[in-house]
């Protein structure tokens, strides 16, 4: 294998790569002189990072389920990077904007204010049980990081254990207890303590079972905890996002009984997932567990502005006399504003419900889809989040990067945006709000790019 190939095949951790002949045939076929003029004057001023640089179109709009490029060409986005559960633009999010920067637009710490107490108040609501406690931050990376940090406070343990193949986000203290290697090259030392374990996975996990039980990954979670000794917390996402894995009800409450019994916190990462799109308002509630830290962020910003939450029990209350967040933007007026109108829109379209009549679609569809095309190697999913899998051959469960790449282009092409993760698995997420027909149509121009696969 080439070097450039090994390279290409670390990249698609995370994403689709856009090193590779694929994309380049892509930007060719754009034929659109103002783009390509766009895209070298991004690459001329911006910092190169993979998977960003070069971007791969450049847009002049988004609105609802789409997103526009300036050539005028829209594309269905089931993307987003998780931030659209709402769409683009809902106007009930840009009208309660306009009203908070009309009425206070920021707001300096050691201040609080109406808006920052409803939406604290609202999120304890909808998490429900002792979930009573809520901090603020810009984004879902910092969140995560005064997880950690309550986490050592409460339980007097600095070690965490995560998940191999996990992302909690890119600053310092996230990739060190993510699990992709794409984002930890090169870094150097990283914070100390960290364990990873195998990913609770079926289709083709570290520790295949007979049974596609997923138990014993908790077990060897429990096997961890002992041996290491000094664990004060267990952070993973409560669904992976990426390539769509869904761990069982019986593994959430066996990792619950194993955190309980060894006095380590449980983190649920649900900055992706959150805001409904499993037809929950939260992950974890599909398997009947509560954690003792709830990250989310993302979706909770309305696809407006970045804003996340940290929601945790009042027992863990033990922090008063140390910064965990101490963000300049903490208690954004703004933040919390569309925070409030996303809960709002959810509730009053009764989009939670809707995702899960829209999950039994899709989940025929898809199957329908597996049973025609043998390059299907695996289908998986909750509410609107779903990965197929891509395989040359489904005996091996060799993955098939290249037909990936092939339809990621052909769907594009055909009006419709989604990643590729892992190199081969088909990621789909749209937005909450799409409506039947155009989920529909979305799912036809994917099963016609599947069907026009060519495998040399």
């Amino acid at each position: 294998m080439s070097m450039t190939a090994e390279k290409n095949l670390y990249l698609r951790c995370e994403g689709d790569t856009n090193t590779t002949e694929a994309r380049k045939q892509w930007y060719r076929n754009l034929n659109s002189p103002q783009t390509e003029a766009m895209l070298e004057q991004d690459s001329e001023y911006f910092l190169h990072q993979s998977m960003s640089t070069p971007c791969m179109n450049a847009l002049a709009a988004a609105n609802g389920i789409y997103i526009e490029d300036i050539s005028g060409k829209r594309y269905m986005d089931f993307h987003g990077n998780n931030v659209h559960q709402l769409g683009y633009g809902h106007p009930k999010v840009l009208k309660r904007i306009q009203q908070q920067l009309i009425e206070l637009p920021f707001a300096p710490r050691r201040f609080t204010h109406q808006a920052a107490i409803d939406c604290a108040k609202k999120l304890t609501e909808i998490a429900g049980g002792e979930l009573d406690r809520v901090l603020f931050a810009p984004g879902g990376t910092s969140v995560v990081g005064m997880a950690l940090k309550l986490a050592r406070i409460v339980t007097g343990n600095a070690k965490v254990i995560s998940l191999w193949d996990s992302f909690h986000g890119a600053s310092l203290d996230a990739i060190s207890v993510g699990g992709e290697a794409c984002f930890r090259q090169g870094m150097g030392p990283l914070m100390a303590g960290v364990e990873r374990i195998p990913p609770p996975i079926t289709y083709r996990g570290a520790f295949p079972c007979e049974d596609n039980s997923d138990l014993h990954y908790a077990d060897y979670l429990e096997y961890v905890i002992e041996k290491e000794g000094g664990v004060g917390a267990f952070i993973a996402e409560g669904i992976r996002n990426t390539d769509v894995q869904v761990p069982s009800k019986a593994y959430w409450q066996r990792v619950r009984e194993i955190c309980d019994k060894h006095n380590v916190l449980l983190i649920i990462d649900d900055i992706p997932n959150g805001m409904g799109r499993t037809g929950n308002w939260f992950s974890y509630q599909a398997f009947g567990i509560e954690p003792d830290i709830l990250c989310i962020g993302k979706g909770l910003g309305g696809g407006v502005v970045p804003f996340a939450a940290l929601i945790t029990k009042d027992k863990y209350n033990q922090a008063a006399d140390i910064s965990l967040g101490h963000y300049t933007h903490e208690k954004s007026p703004i933040g919390c504003a569309v925070a409030l109108a996303t809960i709002d829109v959810i509730e009053s379209e009764k989009l939670l419900d809707k995702v899960k009549q829209d999950q039994d679609y899709v989940s025929e569809r898809l199957s329908q889809m597996q049973k025609s095309y043998p390059v299907i190697g695996d289908i998986r999913g909750l509410g609107l989040l779903w990965g197929i899998e891509l395989v040359t051959d489904r005996l091996t469960k060799t993955r098939a990067h290249d037909a990936a790449e092939q339809v990621l282009y052909r769907c594009l092409e055909l009006g419709l945006s989604f990643k590729v993760s892992q190199g081969n698995v088909l990621q789909l997420s749209p937005p909450l709000i799409i409506k039947r027909e155009d989920l529909a149509r979305a799912l036809d121009i994917v099963e016609q790019a599947i069907s026009e696969i060519v495998i040399d």
